[in-house]
């Protein structure tokens, strides 16, 4: 069997390498670096327990610290693992420091790289994630990308070989707990609530930022249920905010995964600046506000079933009280994106070896 690394780091990605998983190792043999970029143990460990996912063959703990920092020392690490497995093929997820310091690692070691989740753009390059991304994307030799446009994007930057149209591999797992019923037997809040994640840096590391996002939530005519990053959390206390003062906000944990897709069936609709959940508020049916000025997911707002607000958030009542017209069953695939994926690298993996 040929050999297949993954690397994972962060809460999307032990979502999308578990689909993979189920269908790669019925082809590889496939072995799995987990950085340690997000090591909180509802944002990472859990997926471990409630998925039944492999355990990682190599866990590095690499979280914490500056941008070039933690992609510095995850590079360092992952180098001397690859040194040693050799694989035929590396495969990273999205656009984490994770996937970006394992991409360098493999490119020079002229390790050939599968990028799921390629050709996403927001075009706000203030954001690491879309450097990130990019530079994966023109690294990568095998580009898995979930629709259309985000193949469109790609020929922009003359990128057009090996580039496959597969969907979205987190809805795989979404469709599959709909059909088994496990996010219904998950508990929300008691009576209407909206749902809310909030985390990113030009929304909390900003103490007047901060304060306004938190304001606007205690101004909605029904109480948000909000998972608290832990980073969040503690920017919080640093600026003196105490939980107590808004009254229309209910504070929780970070939630394990079908427990957080089982607060968001309950919701009356989401508030988020993740990209991930907006793709889950879509396939949920459920109406999402998303507190960015872009998103790369721009597919989730046709008919309003996504709304990007930022600079002004008086509207977020309004919007969340306005109805999607229509939801798109297809949008991003119809859950068989793993599939897809396993069989174009089994494919591309026999064509190299023939051409040896």
């Amino acid at each position: 069997m040929k050999k297949v690394v993954a690397v994972v780091g962060a809460r999307p990605q032990f979502i999308k390498h578990f689909a993979f998983e189920q269908e790669a190792k019925k082809f590889f043999d496939l072995r799995t670096i987990h950085t340690g970029q997000h090591y909180d143990e509802n944002m990472s460990h859990v997926f471990f327990h409630e998925l039944g996912m492999q355990k990682p063959d190599y866990q590095l703990q690499l979280g914490g610290g500056n941008h070039g920092q933690q992609t510095g020392l995850m590079m360092i690490e992952i180098e001397k693992i690859l040194i040693d497995e050799m694989p035929d093929l590396l495969v990273v997820y999205g656009d984490t420091n994770s996937t970006l310091a394992g991409a360098l690692a493999a490119a020079k070691l002229h390790i050939p790289i599968a990028h799921i989740e390629a050709g996403l753009r927001s075009y706000n390059k203030e954001m690491p994630e879309e450097i990130n991304r990019v530079l994966t994307d023109h690294m990568s030799d095998i580009l898995f990308v979930p629709g259309v446009l985000s193949e469109n994007n790609l020929a922009k930057e003359s990128i057009t070989k090996q580039v496959f149209v597969v969907g979205d591999i987190m809805k795989d797992l979404v469709l599959q707990a709909v059909e088994n019923q496990w996010i219904k037997r998950q508990a929300g809040q008691e009576g209407r609530y909206y749902y809310a994640t909030l985390h990113r840096p030009y929304n909390t590391d900003n103490k007047e930022r901060l304060q306004y996002v938190l304001d606007s939530l205690n101004d909605l005519d029904i109480k948000t249920v909000f998972a608290i990053h832990p980073r969040t959390k503690n920017l919080m206390k640093q600026y003196g905010m105490v939980e107590q003062k808004y009254e229309q906000i209910i504070f929780i944990e970070p939630q394990s995964y079908f427990s957080s897709l089982g607060f968001l069936y309950h919701s009356e609709g989401l508030i988020t600046d993740s990209g991930g959940m907006q793709k889950e508020a879509y396939w949920l049916k459920k109406k999402c506000v998303t507190i960015r000025k872009e998103t790369e997911w721009v597919e989730t707002l046709l008919h309003d079933a996504n709304v990007l607000l930022f600079d002004d958030l008086s509207g977020l009542n309004h919007h969340l009280n306005t109805p999607c017209y229509r939801f798109d069953d297809t949008l991003f695939g119809e859950g068989k994106t793993s599939v897809k994926i396993s069989e174009a690298c089994k494919k591309f993996l026999s064509s190299k070896s023939s051409n040896v």
